[in-house]
């Protein structure tokens, strides 16, 4: 896809700087209902060349507008007007939002060439099902599900913006902050349609080091002191929550959350129709992001086989989008890490490889923990390991299936299976907070479940005969794993639970209860 390949083996940092830049020289345009793009981009370039857009719909047709050059936006903000306050009474910030209405509304003869929308979220399951009965091969079944899930470049730049439009509001207070994506927005690993995770940032890039070595003088600024970090993330996000809500164009349902664990403010960006969430500057979460970009460059089979693996937990309510005891999209990503690390040869790099691969400028120290790992992709060897898709959907199920989670953990640090340090069902090191278990959440029915459902995807995928259903024009491969179990086989599924406490089985159910009516409305995942 274009997605793939204008940022491929870029490292993180530069492509997160790249869109940056862009998302400064871009507007958003609410278009009139009978629009001629012709006119629209003849209109536009009388401020500045126009470097690129795209049309999508979101109640009625948006147009996202990139500028070769940052001045032509305050060219196009010159021209623009104030509404008039008749029934309303506006705030008169000035955003890089704008609504365009025909001045002299055409008349119905006039030719309309139909505009080419860019689609903004994935199609349901239902219909990529369909689809994938028609490929060929369980491996082009999963390429198929990551391209029809997988970010376009249009809604990552789409992300970006709502970045920035809320940068232009942070920086009244505080000049130099900056806005920035974090998690799936940029990690490779994002899905159509999930939730924009942002933060706030104050460091300006190590601008003033060099300067403050010159002169007699120590010298700093006079700033207002307070007796926790945590206390002035919680005021900062407090007021930044409060303008965003009483003056932000298109900002709704702003929900301040300053007792969590991370402080932040969730709103829902009707311009862009992104939910978002906004939190202060959280550098672990940072190197996260790089980690998983850079396992999702690495080789294409890494991100089709974890989409494939999200959206068959999905269907099956392994996970869900109401935070609780489910299995979450992150644990899941970072299972399918440890299992292509396990395979023979290694499909991607320990943690430690990375780390051993990493020079000065990718050292990084953390709150006393070592996140340093290599950032430059082509030091990183390409695995010798040529196992198909196929294979090793079938494994993976088969390997977890099979995983003794009672004694064992999983560290991507070593690649390895260690003793639990604790007794949580399921326990996966946290690769950067080394005494943090990012799947402490989950409990043991829930992990119960997904260890049956593991083994009876790998049963289904055993005993297969793969050209009889295409003859009868049945679901096959990944289509038949995506169909949620227990109708037509609850006798077989009976057999999986074999061995698992009846206690857990009432729970279970219950679950699977809960989990069917939400698993029909919608796969989000971060």
């Amino acid at each position: 896809t274009g997605a793939e390949v204008s940022t491929r083996k870029k490292t993180f940092a530069e492509v997160q700087t790249e869109r940056l830049d862009q998302a400064e020289r871009t507007v958003l345009i609410k278009c009139p209902s009978k629009l001629n793009e012709k006119k629209l981009l003849q209109y536009l370039s009388s401020h500045g060349n126009v470097k690129s857009h795209f049309f999508f719909e979101n109640r009625g047709i948006s147009a996202l507008i990139e500028f070769s050059e940052k001045s032509s936006i305050a060219s196009l903000q010159d021209a623009v007007g104030i509404p008039g306050a008749s029934e309303h009474h506006v705030v008169p910030f000035k955003s890089r939002l704008f609504t365009f209405t025909l001045k002299n509304p055409v008349s119905q003869h006039v030719e309309e060439t139909p505009l080419h929308l860019s689609p903004q979220c994935h199609i349901p399951v239902k219909d990529l099902i369909q689809k994938l009965c028609l490929a060929d091969s369980i491996s082009s079944q999963m390429y198929i599900l990551l391209n029809e899930y997988q970010l376009t470049e249009e809604n990552i730049k789409l992300r970006f913006l709502a970045c920035s439009l809320v940068r232009d509001f942070t920086r009244a207070y505080f000049p130099d902050s900056t806005v920035k994506p974090f998690g799936s927005s940029v990690n490779t690993f994002g899905k159509l349609g999930s939730d924009v995770d942002m933060f706030l940032d104050f460091r300006d890039t190590g601008k003033h080091t060099t300067k403050m070595k010159k002169g007699p003088f120590e010298m700093e600024y006079q700033m207002k002191r307070l007796p926790s970090e945590r206390l002035a993330t919680q005021r900062i996000l407090s007021v930044i929550g409060d303008c965003l809500d009483n003056f932000g164009p298109g900002c709704a349902n702003v929900q301040k959350i300053l007792n969590a664990r991370c402080p932040l403010v969730k709103f829902s960006h009707q311009p862009t129709g992104f939910q978002c969430d906004l939190s202060v500057s959280n550098s672990i979460a940072i190197r996260s992001s790089e980690l998983l970009y850079i396992y999702g460059c690495l080789d294409s089979r890494v991100r089709a086989l974890v989409f494939t693996i999200r959206c068959w937990a999905r269907v099956h309510g392994l996970t869900n989008s109401a935070p609780g005891t489910w299995i979450t999209n992150f644990s899941l990503t970072m299972m399918v890490m440890f299992f292509l690390q396990k395979r023979s040869p290694p499909i991607i790099p320990t943690l430690d490889q990375l780390k051993e691969l990493a020079d000065e400028k990718d050292k990084h120290i953390i709150g006393g923990y070592d996140c340093s790992f290599v950032s430059d992709l082509r030091k990183i060897k390409p695995t010798k390991n040529t196992e198909t898709l196929d294979v090793l959907l079938g494994e993976f199920f088969e390997y977890f299936g099979n995983f003794d989670f009672r004694k064992n953990s999983l560290n991507l640090r070593k690649g390895k299976e260690v003793n639990k340090p604790e007794s949580s069902p399921l326990y996966i090191w946290n690769p950067f907070e080394q005494d943090l278990n990012i799947s402490k959440n989950v409990n043991q029915p829930q992990l119960e479940k997904f260890i049956a459902m593991a083994r009876e995807s790998a049963w289904i995928l055993q005993k297969e005969d793969k050209t009889q259903q295409m003859i009868n024009k049945e679901p096959w491969g990944l289509a038949a794993l995506l169909i949620p179990f227990g109708k037509s086989n609850s006798s077989r599924m009976k057999n999986r639970m074999k061995g698992i406490g009846s206690e857990t089985i009432r729970s279970l159910l219950d679950s699977l209860k809960l989990n069917n009516a939400n698993s029909q409305q919608k796969a989000v995942g971060k």
